[in-house]
């Protein structure tokens, strides 16, 4: 068994150093190389453009392009292919997700802040935004329809879905039934910089949104570091989950869920964490033993090597655990979970008791599956619609009111040595 699995870890015992160690994410190892790597993608493109781009796809995804986006009878002809059991599958998850979305929008703000002033906040969705898409042996269509219905809620007017070719049936669908008329045949750090700088052939976007390996949120992390540079979502790298466990758990359920999510890439990483050595023990069995009826098990195997399965002293330990690495996705199979969330201070989604699978958030229940990872779900929140929208704010003061208001201005401009806008004030005021 340790063959596959670490051995279960005692939290108390262990030094400070490898508490950090296993709290570690295991791309960082990884990262100096991945920097370079991806830098010389990105400059690549950025003088080179479209020729750079169709030597990176043929290199990485082995087709010769003739065109960048997908002609519009190419997305006609291949929506047609799509049997109604997904077609029905896509229809549910759209609308759960636009109900839950929906509910996300915000009023915009109109307040006197002091007599005679006018003070507003009104919300206004980002013009051009790319939608990145992760290509993979099968298509990954909940995450089209988790970033095209936000998108297209905000009343984003230019979008682009960017996916690696050869773009399937079922992302042209989820493109149609969105009224996405933008698909571009790119994957990887340079489908990041074509969005991010632009081509001949290609315009450039404002924001940068979706998932990927750690080449793609590498590019995303780099792009938007330069001054001209787009925004983008957040890091949303190879995913992970961490399970809380108690005495009351199912343990088939447990180890269901993490090799679930062992089996996206292979720097994914999982964590269980109980204070029952009982279930600690059972879960490690139980782990190999549906770990050895899966046919998938090539990704899988890799993640074993830095996941890890704690015990601790008790549930409030878990949390405390739970909250320094701050996962991605938090499940807690603990009798009442719900009673346990004021513990909770660091997490992307929450998945509470024994009949809530994460996969079911990952289609169904019209909660984003895009969410932060690395840890950043201290600062950053799930995808919503307002990462698609800014805020403008508006001021008016009425002439009465600003010369009632001007020596608190020019006190504290003064104060600061800003000697013009003290001037903008009294030019108003004392000759008025």
């Amino acid at each position: 068994m340790n063959k596959l699995l670490n051995t279960i870890m005692i939290w108390e015992s262990l030094s400070q150093n490898k508490k950090k160690k296993i709290l570690e994410r295991p791309i960082l190892s990884q990262q100096k190389n991945l920097k370079k790597n991806v830098s010389k993608i990105l400059k690549d493109v950025l003088e080179n453009g479209d020729f750079a781009l169709k030597k990176y796809t043929k290199k990485f995804d082995n087709v010769q392009l003739k065109n960048f986006y997908v002609s519009k009878d190419k997305l006609e002809n291949f929506t047609q292919k799509i049997d109604s059991k997904l077609k029905q599958s896509i229809l549910l998850s759209k609308k759960n997700l636009e109900i839950f979305h929906q509910a996300q929008k915000q009023k915009d703000i109109d307040v006197i802040t002091y007599p005679g002033v006018r003070c507003q906040r009104i919300t206004l969705p980002i013009q051009s935004v790319g939608l990145y898409v992760p290509g993979n042996k099968f298509p990954l269509i909940s995450t089209a329809l988790m970033l095209s219905v936000p998108a297209i809620l905000s009343g984003c007017s230019d979008i682009t879905i960017c996916t690696p070719p050869p773009v399937s049936a079922e992302i042209l669908y989820i493109a149609k039934i969105c009224k996405i008329k933008k698909i571009l045949q790119l994957g990887g750090a340079q489908g990041i910089a074509a969005l991010a700088f632009g081509t001949t052939s290609i315009q450039k976007v404002n924001k940068i949104f979706g998932p990927g390996n750690m080449y793609v949120t590498e590019a995303k992390l780099q792009v938007s570091q330069k001054i001209s540079g787009v925004s983008i979502d957040m890091l949303a790298g190879p995913t992970e989950v961490l399970i809380i466990a108690d005495e009351f758990s199912n343990v088939s359920y447990i180890a269901s869920d993490l090799l679930a999510q062992s089996e996206h890439d292979k720097n994914s990483q999982f964590f269980l964490l109980t204070p029952s050595l009982k279930i600690a023990e059972l879960i490690q069995l139980e782990i190999i033993q549906q770990f050895e009826k899966l046919e998938n098990k090539k990704n899988i195997k890799k993640v074993f090597t830095h996941s890890y399965i704690i015990l601790t002293k008790n549930l409030f330990e878990c949390f405390k655990i739970s909250n320094q690495y701050s996962p991605e996705h938090l499940i807690l199979h603990i009798k009442n979970s719900r009673d346990w969330i004021p513990e909770i201070k660091n997490a992307g989604s929450v998945f509470l008791g024994s009949w809530t699978p994460e996969a079911a958030g990952d289609y169904v229940t019209g909660a984003n599956h895009v969410l932060p990872t690395y840890g950043s779900s201290k600062t950053y929140s799930s995808l919503g619609l307002s990462d698609f929208q800014k805020h403008i704010i508006i001021q008016e003061i009425q002439k009465n009111s600003l010369n009632e208001l001007s020596s608190y201005i020019t006190t504290l401009s003064n104060l600061e040595g800003m000697e013009a806008h003290t001037h903008s004030v009294n030019i108003r005021t004392l000759l008025a």
